[in-house]
């Protein structure tokens, strides 16, 4: 944190000037905690079509999650326990649609699976307090809990696991940062570059000057650094998701369920389900609608929830996922540059970790101390130099 003296001498908290490229659940999480911090924020977003937030519902459930990388564990844990403290802070600033909600989650599956997902759970449940209470089901537990499930498969409960509406969350932080003071603009920044840094950005035919500037673009955030000789090795995943009604209204307080071969339906209110998601590699930013991707997500989905077959078919959507080799995210200080930070490559794990990440790499930006080691997620593998 930078220090100034005022006019008695005493050290007074010295305040910068951010911009923030890029309006996803991260770059939207930096934006509140820095307004919220004081400092002047500029938010810029170009609403590219496929924004990963605003097409996703989330999960969070990191507890009971098979991945053996520790850092990505400790990021998306520590990102479960913050949406608590998030959620009631935006309460407190008037935000009455936040789009969390804490209905718990049955994991629909064989029972070997089930063997090795609880003993995992069980493990990390003393040092994840939110995780809630571990219940395992039968079938019959399983379809009391959650109707459309069919008979063949028993699940694991976990009470602390809640639902995210990725667009509802995105658009509280925006309207709460804006309430603190942040700016939005809609356009396509580029950097301002003088003797090889960057110290600004330039949008809609106006030059914008910052102390600081944080890459917060997603799939898209690769371009920006290109006029500073970086690639950014950040590639776009494709996740089509579909948008069911069912004619049962009372959905709102039902679990999320999670079933086999990484798929999930989210209840929300009124009927209205999510179920999705693909995981596709190599396809660019190619947004279409596919049959062999909706395919995929239905016989997956009703193989565990034949109860959804009578549900209507509403619409589809595609977003795209950031992603990167190693599938760990990265934040820091952008190798070579004094004033440009960047936090990327949240992948699935986007509506559980991305406004913990945002809230860190802000206080990364402005000089504060962070909670995470940020060491875990090395900024340096994810850039090299264009030759």
């Amino acid at each position: 944190m930078e220090w100034k003296e005022d006019c008695q001498g005493s050290k007074v908290q010295k305040m910068k000037s951010i911009i923030i490229i890029g309006s996803g659940v991260v770059g939207a999480s930096a934006a509140y905690y820095a307004a919220k911090a004081g400092n002047s924020v500029t938010l810029i977003d170009r609403a590219d079509r496929g924004q990963a937030t605003g097409a996703a519902a989330g999960i969070v459930c990191p507890w009971i999650s098979q991945r053996r990388n520790q850092a990505w564990y400790r990021l998306a844990s520590n990102g479960a326990a913050y949406y608590p403290v998030l959620i009631q802070e935006l309460e407190a600033l008037g935000e009455k649609e936040t789009g969390y909600k804490q209905v718990g989650i049955v994991s629909i599956h064989e029972e070997s699976k089930l063997d090795k997902m609880e003993q995992k759970a069980r493990e990390r449940q003393a040092g994840s307090p939110e995780m809630g209470e571990l219940e395992r089901l039968t079938p019959e537990q399983t379809k009391d809990r959650f109707p459309y499930a069919g008979d063949r498969y028993g699940s694991l409960y976990v009470s602390g696991a809640a639902r995210v509406d990725g667009s509802a969350i995105r658009d509280a932080l925006i309207r709460s940062a804006k309430r603190l003071g942040a700016k939005f603009i809609q356009g396509d920044a580029k950097l301002l570059i003088e003797a090889g840094q960057a110290t600004g950005v330039e949008v809609n035919g106006e030059s914008l000057a910052a102390d600081r500037i944080i890459s917060a673009g997603g799939a898209w955030a690769a371009e920006l650094f290109k006029p500073l000789g970086l690639h950014l090795k950040v590639v776009p995943q494709k996740a089509q998701i579909l948008h069911l009604q069912s004619a049962d209204t009372g959905t709102g307080e039902w679990p999320v369920a999670m079933v086999p071969f990484g798929q999930y339906i989210v209840p929300f209110e009124d009927g209205r389900i999510v179920a999705g998601a693909t995981h596709e590699n190599n396809t660019g930013f190619d947004d279409k609608l596919t049959a062999g991707g909706i395919f995929h997500i239905l016989e997956k989905t009703l193989d565990v929830a034949p109860g959804l077959a009578a549900a209507e078919f509403t619409g589809a959507a595609t977003g795209f996922r950031p992603a990167t080799l190693s599938a760990l995210p990265f934040i820091g200080q952008v190798p070579g540059q004094a004033q440009l930070f960047a936090a990327n490559a949240l992948g699935a794990s986007g509506l559980t970790a991305g406004p913990y990440l945002g809230m860190q790499l802000a206080k990364l930006a402005t000089g504060e101390t962070t909670d995470l080691d940020i060491g875990l997620y090395d900024i340096k593998e994810a850039f090299e130099e264009i030759k």
